[in-house]
């Protein structure tokens, strides 16, 4: 069996995420799951890795979840995070620009430079494409637009000066405000997006109801240990809730508007 926690994945945290998955793991085995792994799977192949029929646990982005995964993982719950921009488990994008940047709200940066991390992701691409979209005309808004691969990247981009916004996760964004405080040397956050269910944990679609419920056993009883606050503080993690799948129906709803009102990706 094969897992791995790649969203939330910087290297300041790896300590802190071995930890926590060696606790998850615990809690599996004393649930009775078999086969659970040691260790986690390290830079996984994205998103064949969650296609993996032997994949026991793992956590998505809800954009793939409801359109390249759509099917054919299972939804075990969503985390909550004491993040600014989280509602239990809920979270929001943080539109990221220069310090000295003049702009004071979105329309703002009408024919500025536009960096995101991927086109499968909501919090960089999605919820930006979507906010963007009452404001594009003849389906553009930006004077050119950049992918980095990664939050961490884009926001490197806006410091460097390459690019002039970004969307970012506002869990990526308070994890390096704690851990990593120079990466966001130089830049404010401009306005934040509205929320949407947060990165859900998933097992492998073939997974029958009896290991989604014992995976939920276990993911709270970890939650609930107490020797295990240090590793949940690090990662900022507070607690967990059963979403149902139609909760992330807000993100292809996004999608559709977007394309609808003539901006069907971002440019």
């Amino acid at each position: 069996m094969l897992a791995s926690l790649p969203m939330y994945d910087l290297p300041e945290l790896a300590a802190a995420t071995a930890g926590w998955w060696q606790a998850l793991a615990r809690a599996f085995r004393a649930e009775g799951i078999v086969d659970v792994p040691d260790r986690l799977v390290e830079n996984p192949p994205l998103p064949e890795h969650w296609l993996r029929p032997d994949l026991l646990f793992s956590q998505t982005c809800g954009y793939p979840l409801t359109h390249a995964l759509a099917g054919r993982v299972r939804l075990v719950a969503t985390p909550c995070y004491a993040a600014p921009g989280c509602v239990g488990p809920t979270y929001r994008s943080l539109l990221v620009v220069a310090q000295d940047c003049a702009a004071e709200n979105l329309e703002d940066l009408r024919g500025t430079r536009c960096a995101f991390n991927s086109i499968g992701s909501h919090s960089g691409y999605n919820v930006l494409r979507a906010m963007v979209a009452p404001l594009a005309h003849g389906g553009r808004f930006f004077a050119r637009v950049v992918q980095t691969g990664g939050h961490r990247s884009s926001i490197l981009a806006v410091q460097e000066g390459r690019a002039d916004v970004c969307a970012v996760d506002c869990v990526t964004h308070a994890l390096l405000a704690r851990h990593a405080p120079a990466t966001l040397a130089g830049t404010r956050v401009l306005c934040e997006s509205l929320s949407a269910p947060g990165l859900p944990f998933v097992t492998a679609g073939t997974a029958d109801d009896d290991r989604i419920e014992r995976l939920r056993a276990g993911l709270f009883a970890a939650l609930a240990d107490p020797s295990l606050a240090a590793a949940r503080d690090a990662l900022l993690i507070v607690g967990a809730e059963v979403l149902p799948l139609e909760a992330y129906d807000v993100m292809p709803q996004m999608a559709r508007e977007a394309a609808a009102a003539g901006y069907p990706a971002i440019a």
